[in-house]
């Protein structure tokens, strides 16, 4: 375990999913509403669920756990709610800047348009940062607006973030099953993005492998990878005569690598999906000290912190305790998460200052 106190240090969080980080106890209340039938009556049975039911090793699965969370998100009031909630747990978690990733065409089934649903996420984001700022706090939000990969809407959805970007979006998705889903499948879309100059990230190489990752960049012209843990099947490693490492980047690695399109990488989330499962099924056999090593631009997220049992504090630690990092290297990871972010130029310099600071002083520099 670290020596310092991690949750105490300022955090960038940018691939956490909205539906994916319900309070247990909201769910239980909020299913009791519309009666729907739950795997178990009390906060600490329905916590262990969705994780055992999430640690499947299958990204299909696993995902599955989200017909729950999605069945109590279909108003005004529950989105306005929970997005005030997950703020808040954000922001106790020493998150000063999140991205919140969510699909709102999954949350129309009570009559709720595109925009009013978007609308609502806002309104209870902004609440929650001035309920954090009334405590002395501060956090700061940004919407990722989310595609599913195997409906048939992502240029209505594209075309959403675009008009929201004035209302909180900063950036756009796509998400869900991936094999057998390339981002080229919505092509008019991404054309559609790029000339509205909205900043993209793609959910690939997590079920699928590297021609996901390189359709992400060519097609998707992704800004970040979502995971993008896959992406060591296109290195090699072996050993000269010298008995020397000798490391080969595969042509769409070295194009990761070289242009510095960051990694979106959750380690527990990935273990559970099995997203790593050809490398093994503990954190110190997850490739993120590989990438790190390498000089790929890496950073730390959640993904789903329900169906994860985790906080981004816990998965830094995870990955102190794994290999060792100290407080510098982590202090690496936030900045590259800060740097990367879907925030102006300005805002961007302002993350990172904050980051800066409160490391070095945490080091003692």
């Amino acid at each position: 375990m670290a020596k310092f106190d991690i949750r105490d240090l300022p955090k960038i969080s940018l691939h956490d999913h909205l539906d994916g980080g319900l309070r247990p106890e909201t769910i239980l209340e909020l299913a009791a509403e519309i009666g729907l039938e739950l795997a178990a009556t009390d906060a600490a049975g329905l916590k262990k669920w969705f994780f055992e039911a999430a640690n499947s090793g299958s990204l299909p699965k696993y995902l599955e756990t989200f017909d729950v969370t999605t069945a109590v998100m279909q108003t005004r009031e529950n989105l306005v709610r929970i997005a005030r909630e997950y703020v808040i747990d954000l922001a106790n978690d020493g998150v000063i800047y999140g991205e919140v990733r969510w699909a709102p065409e999954q949350h129309l089934r009570n009559g709720l348009t595109l925009d009013e649903a978007v609308e609502a996420v806002q309104d209870g984001l902004e609440e929650g940062a001035a309920l954090i700022e009334k405590q002395g706090g501060y956090i700061r939000t940004g919407q990722v607006i989310t595609a599913m990969r195997h409906a048939d809407r992502a240029l209505e959805i594209a075309e959403l973030a675009v008009r929201q970007r004035d209302g909180g979006v900063v950036g756009f998705d796509i998400a869900g099953a991936e094999a057998g889903f390339m981002p080229a499948k919505h092509k008019l879309a991404f054309d559609y993005l790029a000339a509205e100059l909205m900043p993209v990230t793609v959910h690939a190489g997590e079920a699928d492998g590297v021609e996901s990752i390189r359709d992400a960049i060519v097609s998707g012209r992704a800004l970040r990878l979502g995971h993008g843990v896959r992406l060591i099947e296109d290195i090699m490693f072996s050993r000269t005569e010298e008995d020397t490492d000798m490391v080969v980047l595969g042509q769409v690695a070295e194009w990761v690598h070289d242009r510095g399109i960051p990694l979106e990488l959750c380690p527990s989330s990935n273990l559970q999906t099995g997203a790593i499962s050809m490398l093994g099924d503990t954190m110190r056999e997850h490739p993120f000290d590989v990438f790190y090593d390498l000089g790929f631009a890496v950073t730390v997220n959640t993904d789903n912190r329900l169906m994860s049992g985790t906080t981004l504090t816990r998965e830094m630690e995870l990955l102190v305790d794994a290999f060792g990092y100290g407080i510098e290297d982590l202090e690496v990871f936030m900045t590259n998460a800060a740097e990367h972010s879907f925030q102006p130029i300005n805002d961007r310099e302002e993350l990172i200052e904050v980051i800066q600071e409160a490391y070095a002083e945490a080091a003692g520099r």
